[in-house]
């Protein structure tokens, strides 16, 4: 199996590590190095990073198969996530899953007005009930890989007149995600994506969901060079009025990287992943491993290796520690043979490890 993007990427170590960040594509480096030599000198570097963010959004859209008018572009997904939060009415139930990722969770606990509810994911669904405000979840577990059951929570999230926050930043890239999937997405640009950091999008519906910009500033005007004083008199008519102001020149890179993401497509990337993943998973069974259940899963977590992770960084190999598992995750940069030399280290490692 070769690797695609082709010269696109030229990794340095056997880099399967893609949870934590992702490797920036050769064009990605090249757009943000123009762009900076760009500013440096006093060039348009602006106005053409500016033309990037649209660029970036309409791709995004695409991607998640909503019109560009209902992304939204900014740096974080906490922040995104504090803003549903704001909307909430106070004493509101956020039901959320057991052990999902801090960044979307936590600003519904800082709320203290507000009510939230961990329950396993597998539960989740069920979980849901008459006075249940919002259901946030993690398309694909940040710690383990394991997928949510999307269909299932959002019939549950409507029975009950609920609204849905997915996190898509571990699986859209290779796990096809719509955004119409729930009433709010989020997903940062640099783990799947293979964006530079600073790059997060947020997709609402046609009527913006009850969300309030409350961190509205220049950039969320409907006319943004109009708007630098003073009140803004005039929203974006567009998600734009989400829009935080924008790293431009990772904005820039996003433009690129999105692209390639594109030109490839989410189902042979998809493909490509689980394939490998799959591997994983068979030699860990040869090795008297098991790993945690995650069928279809591009991520891989092994539980009790956390501790190998810095031995096999020694050797070469990148992988992450979460929650004392060891997580591996494969993309497209990846092939067989990056595979099997973590199966090879891991089977030297000294006790089993």
């Amino acid at each position: 199996m070769e690797p695609l993007g082709g010269a696109e990427f030229a990794p340095q170590t056997t880099y399967l590590n893609t949870s934590s960040t992702g490797l920036i594509p050769a064009r990605t480096v090249a757009a943000m190095k123009e762009a900076l030599d760009a500013a440096a000198g006093g060039g348009p570097a602006a106005d053409l990073a500016w033309e990037a963010v649209e660029e970036a959004r309409a791709a995004f859209a695409r991607l998640t198969g909503v019109p560009a008018r209902r992304v939204a572009a900014g740096g974080s997904v906490a922040v995104y996530a504090a803003l549903v939060a704001a909307s909430l009415p106070s004493g509101a139930e956020v039901l959320v899953a057991e052990g999902d990722f801090s960044s979307l969770v936590n600003p519904f606990t800082m709320r203290r007005d507000l009510k939230p509810r961990a329950v396993p994911l597998e539960a989740l669904a069920d979980a849901v009930r008459p006075g249940t405000a919002l259901v946030a979840v993690s398309a694909v577990q940040s710690a383990d890989g394991r997928i949510a059951d999307l269909d299932a929570i959002r019939a549950a999230a409507r029975a009950h007149g609920a609204r849905l926050l997915a996190d898509s930043s571990q699986g859209l890239g290779w796990l096809p995600l719509n955004a119409d999937d729930a009433d709010y997405t989020v997903c940062v640009g640099f783990k799947w994506l293979m964006c530079p950091r600073g790059v997060t999008f947020l997709t609402v519906p046609e009527d913006f969901g009850g969300l309030t910009p409350v961190f509205a500033g220049w950039a969320a005007g409907e006319k943004p060079w109009d708007s630098c004083y003073g009140p803004v008199e005039e929203l974006a008519h567009s998600a734009r009025r989400f829009d935080q102001s924008p790293s431009l020149l990772s904005y820039v890179g996003a433009a690129r990287s999105l692209a390639l993401v594109e030109e490839l497509g989410t189902a042979a990337i998809g493909a490509h992943d689980r394939a490998l993943a799959d591997r994983f998973r068979a030699g860990l069974t040869g090795l008297g491993h098991r790993c945690v259940a995650a069928p279809g899963s591009a991520i891989v977590s092994v539980p009790g290796l956390g501790h190998a992770a810095p031995r096999l960084a020694e050797a070469g190999v990148s992988v992450s520690a979460r929650a004392g598992n060891l997580r591996a995750s494969f993309h497209l940069y990846n092939t067989e043979a990056d595979v099997d030399r973590l199966l090879n280290v891991l089977s030297g490692l000294s006790g089993g490890a």
